[in-house]
């Protein structure tokens, strides 16, 4: 398929699905044969913006009429499994928003199938693809072990925003739905098995269901005695004072995600823009003299290259479409996006059940 065009059937036309739209519509040899969503207002927008495309409403009936080679999947996390498996089965590589699926059985279920149809399978880890990112897990690799991995993403949502976040706790609470990044980047860093999880929550709103909670924190713990904590909470009553927090700590000293840019400016946490953006990255080294002072001094790196959530989703896009041509393995990225999927289910489990989960 070196050669060849790619046909691309788009799933979803919300955030992700019109950026991911938008960097189909760039890549060269990659042409987007048609839009699905359940509302017309997304599809039609998106198919105006981009010149004009054929859209559907109904899933299975756009797959037979355009025999797609690829599907890219951007719809609510309760359709995703059923989706790709339905695309695999019909031929087609899969690209998939996170989470793979609402259960581990479904996720490794949703890979088996990607490895009997020889299909590629790319799981949306955006930031994965993300210089400043993979800066950040490289140095975090330096610290030694032990490490004390601390992150968080707390979204003050109200209106349209909060709307969104409810309808994703209709199955999926924070710390599951956006959890899978950031477990995924301290699982990178350790390099090391996880073998037991301990989580909190809380349900701060009457307007979600009795049995789902808009706030939660997971611990994890992993073999090689590094520890993680990730923290999420979504709605009108969360806190802007500490929404963003991501550093590592271990023996050599730490690396931190330095948010405020040089007016002071922190952004504002339910800005999808703010999410992925590094601004730079402070690195402390713990080498002391023989008095016990520090002797190295904090070093700064600048990540200038900001990509914008639009251009991050192009080179993850570009890495999809680059898997598909080049036909790269992608096994232990799938096995990764089932290991993390494990991890903060279980995390879920724990904040139901009050107690330590065993992995």
């Amino acid at each position: 398929m070196s050669n060849d065009v790619i046909n691309i059937l788009v799933v979803g036309c919300g955030n992700m699905g019109t950026s991911h739209a938008r960097a189909y519509d760039r890549l060269k040899g990659v042409q987007i044969i048609g839009l699905v969503s359940r509302g017309p207002e997304s599809r039609n927008r998106l198919s105006d913006e981009l010149g004009g495309l054929p859209t559907f409403d109904n899933y299975e009936e756009a797959l037979e009429q355009t025999k797609p080679d690829a599907v890219s999947i951007n719809t609510y996390q309760s359709t995703h499994a059923d989706y790709a498996i339905q695309a695999l089965g019909h031929g087609a590589h899969v690209f998939v928003e996170k989470p793979l699926a609402e259960t581990v059985n479904e996720a490794q279920a949703v890979v088996k199938a990607a490895q009997q149809a020889d299909k590629k399978l790319l799981v949306g880890y955006i930031l994965r693809h993300h210089p400043g990112w993979i800066q950040f897990v490289e140095q975090g690799q330096k610290l030694g072990k032990p490490l004390v991995m601390r992150m968080n993403l707390n979204q003050q949502s109200t209106g349209p925003q909060w709307q969104v976040h409810k309808n994703l706790m209709s199955s999926m609470s924070p710390i599951v739905d956006c959890g899978v990044h950031y477990v995924d980047m301290m699982c990178q860093m350790t390099q090391s098995l996880p073998v037991s999880v301990h989580a909190i929550g809380a349900r701060l709103t009457e307007e979600i269901d009795s049995d789902m909670y808009n706030y939660g924190q997971l611990q994890v713990t992993f073999k090689d005695g590094s520890v993680g904590w990730y923290e999420s909470g979504w709605g009108p009553m969360m806190s802007e004072s500490a929404y963003f927090i991501k550093d590592a700590i271990g023996p050599n000293g730490s690396i931190s995600v330095q948010k405020n840019t040089f007016d002071g400016n922190r952004g504002k946490s339910a800005d999808i823009e703010e999410h992925t953006k590094i601004n730079k990255l402070l690195v402390h080294y713990s080498d002391t003299n023989d008095e016990g002072n520090l002797i190295k001094d904090d070093i700064v790196i600048e990540t200038p290259d900001e990509p914008t959530h639009d251009e991050l989703c192009f080179y993850e896009q570009e890495y999809f479409i680059k898997a598909i041509r080049e036909d790269l393995d992608l096994n232990d990225h799938m096995l990764a996006a089932v290991q993390t999927l494990q991890i903060v289910l279980a995390c879920d489990e724990s904040v139901k059940t009050g107690k330590k989960v065993k992995l």
